[in-house]
């Protein structure tokens, strides 16, 4: 387990935090008004590899070349120059910190770090971080990779779980969750969703599907892996040629059958690393999907029935009904979406960049 520090002063800024994988929303941006709640589990930390937040420059004065160099192979709308390593944290595992007033311009409904770091070290002053808590955006404190230290403390960190040990553990991401939002004269508003974090997770996982699809159609498995999928790449993909097969796969699972050229496989929620099949199949596409993403999907929470009168059947642990379905069909994040296609280099291909020049007509057909 490892602390942070001030790298001015060495005051201590954490409690005893455990790395684990970036989750695939960190930078999410979802809705408009709504509350998400904190990103990270308490007395974990995750490290972004890439640069984020100001100061930012327009694609227009980015070299392609350099661009190309930072493994950004389509257009953005900005790249950060900021500082690689951002480490983000709970906001409740934060120690000895000061909010910054002067650096609180910018928000809607909270902090949103555009003025840059919001957050000193109560010793010396020095910024170190910037709390994020506005609409919208998923609520955690990200310290600045040169305003900190990692200390290692305690023993050493214990081994990650094993593929079978996360199985057994059970840790599902349900695809439905209450989603709050603020405006409502009668205070905070409830509504039944797609999970922020399932479409996230589709997001990043259609751009590899598109990849992975070398322009010809995807089919994927029937049930909920469809409702997420196939809608999308039936509208993306053109009919005709012979399509591919995605299938399920990962700890656990059948061995892939041999015309399976796609797998949707689980990464590591400790290391981040993706799970990759033994033999032949390793040589299909892996398109990563975040564990608790993936367990749903491979092993669904059954939903028990509630017992029309008397007591609780025998084996029966509750009896709370199914949670309510959300009122329209799944559209896969957008901004994950591109996120990721701009960074996979088959983006180069002029019909996959179609797509995401596109993007703005898929979101109002609905698609995203």
């Amino acid at each position: 387990m490892f602390v942070f520090v001030c790298a001015g002063c060495g005051a201590r800024l954490t409690t005893p935090l455990s790395q684990v994988a970036l989750p695939a929303h960190a930078h999410q941006k979802y809705g408009n008004g709504i509350q998400l709640p904190v990103l990270m589990e308490s007395g974990t930390f995750a490290v972004d590899p890439e640069p984020w937040g100001p100061p930012w420059r327009r694609w227009e004065d980015i070299d392609p070349d350099e661009a190309a160099a930072r493994g950004i192979y389509a257009s953005v709308y900005a790249l950060s120059d900021g500082e690689p390593g951002a480490i983000v944290i709970a906001p409740g595992d934060t120690r000895g910190t000061l909010l910054i007033p002067e650096k609180g311009g910018g928000y809607c409904c909270g902090l949103d770090g555009g003025d840059g770091p919001n957050m000193a070290c109560e010793a010396c002053g020095r910024p170190v971080a910037s709390r994020i808590d506005d609409c919208s955006l998923w609520q955690a404190v990200w310290l600045v990779p040169g305003a900190v230290r990692r200390l290692p403390v305690g023993g050493a960190d214990t081994a990650p779980l094993s593929w079978a040990e996360l199985t057994a553990d059970g840790k599902r991401t349900p695809p439905f969750e209450p989603i709050a939002t603020w405006g409502s004269e009668a205070g905070v508003n409830h509504r039944w969703s797609w999970s922020p974090r399932w479409e996230a997770a589709a997001g990043r996982a259609l751009a590899h599907l598109l990849a992975a699809s070398e322009g010809r159609p995807v089919t994927v498995p029937d049930g909920l892996i469809a409702e997420v999928f196939q809608r999308a790449l039936d509208a993306l993909l053109p009919a005709g040629p012979p399509a591919r097969r995605a299938v399920l796969a990962g700890p656990g699972r059948p061995v892939p059958d041999a015309d399976a050229e796609i797998l949707l496989v689980p990464t590591h929620p400790q290391t981040g690393e993706t799970w990759i099949p033994a033999g032949p199949a390793a040589s299909a596409y892996q398109v990563p999907l975040p564990f608790g993403v993936w367990l749903w999907l491979a092993c669904p929470e059954p939903y028990l029935p509630v017992p029309a009168s008397g007591g609780m059947p025998d084996g029966v642990l509750r009896d709370d009904p199914p949670a309510p379905r959300p009122s329209h069909l799944f559209r896969a994040d957008p901004g994950a979406f591109q996120h990721t296609l701009v960074r996979l280099p088959a983006v180069r291909s002029p019909w996959l960049r179609e797509i995401l020049e596109s993007l703005t007509h898929h979101m109002r057909a609905r698609l995203f």
